[in-house]
């Protein structure tokens, strides 16, 4: 049997626990790769997502933090360390996509925004880059947004907090060269079963269709392997960005 592309590797996926986070979670054991749910409330979901992961043959471990907060990330890569002594991989996919109308937006939901979609970032980048210099290797892969390349009115702080995801990843991909590759990924309407179809984007796009969580996990899969690629932000939107 062929050896997978990350087999051997540790992979840690921030905000896992549902949604895109966990189809990345899922796919990149499929890759070969050992994987860390992170969840900060969703507790019963990362758990399942570890026993698909486990049913796969594949090690998996749930570990809570909110990573908007230093101290939980801390605790968090102290405890991936502890568990599996390196990290390969790191996926800043955690984040909260809110709408408000700029009139009424509060102090709260702008600082929200802004700490879960943006800092949370940093702080667990900062933390990687010390783990992934050690061994002289490392992908980092930040999830932004089709909203941080187009303005959203109703949706300014998710939209700024994604632009500086966007800008957060060139700056990582030349601070952190050559031992580590960063890009992100910015994606446009994802949907699940059970969400409202989004007829208007259907209709707007070329290629006539949301996206599912496979198409960004797939997109997380071509990053964590790609050896000459560092400081791009890829976005799947089906041609949105182009309408």
């Amino acid at each position: 049997m062929a050896e997978k592309p990350l087999s051997g590797q540790v992979a840690l996926v921030t905000g896992a626990a549902r949604r895109i986070g966990r189809s990345i979670a899922l796919r990149l054991a499929e890759e070969g790769a050992s994987v860390i749910v992170n969840y900060a409330t969703a507790k019963e979901e990362a758990k399942s997502v570890v026993r698909e992961i486990e049913s796969r043959g594949r090690q998996a471990a749930a570990i809570r933090a909110d990573v908007a907060r230093r101290d939980d990330v801390r605790d968090l890569f102290a405890a991936v360390e502890r568990e599996f002594s390196r990290l390969d991989l790191l996926v800043n996919n955690a984040g909260v996509f809110v709408r408000s109308q700029f009139e009424e937006l509060t102090d709260e939901e702008w600082d929200r925004a802004m700490n879960v979609n943006l800092k949370s970032q940093f702080y667990c980048a900062q933390e990687a880059a010390v783990v992934m210099k050690r061994q002289g290797r490392g992908r980092i892969i930040n999830i932004a947004s089709l909203g941080g390349l187009l303005p959203w009115p109703h949706y300014t702080q998710y939209c700024v907090s994604k632009a500086g995801s966007i800008m957060l990843t060139r700056c990582l991909a030349r601070a952190l060269a050559p031992e580590i590759l960063v890009n992100g990924i910015a994606p446009g309407t994802i949907q699940f079963p059970g969400d409202e179809p989004d007829e208007e984007y259907i209709r707007r796009v070329p290629l006539h269709r949301t996206g599912a969580g496979d198409d960004i996990a797939g997109a997380v899969a071509y990053l964590a392997t790609a050896e000459f690629v560092t400081g791009q932000i890829l976005v799947v939107d089906g041609g949105r960005a182009l309408v």
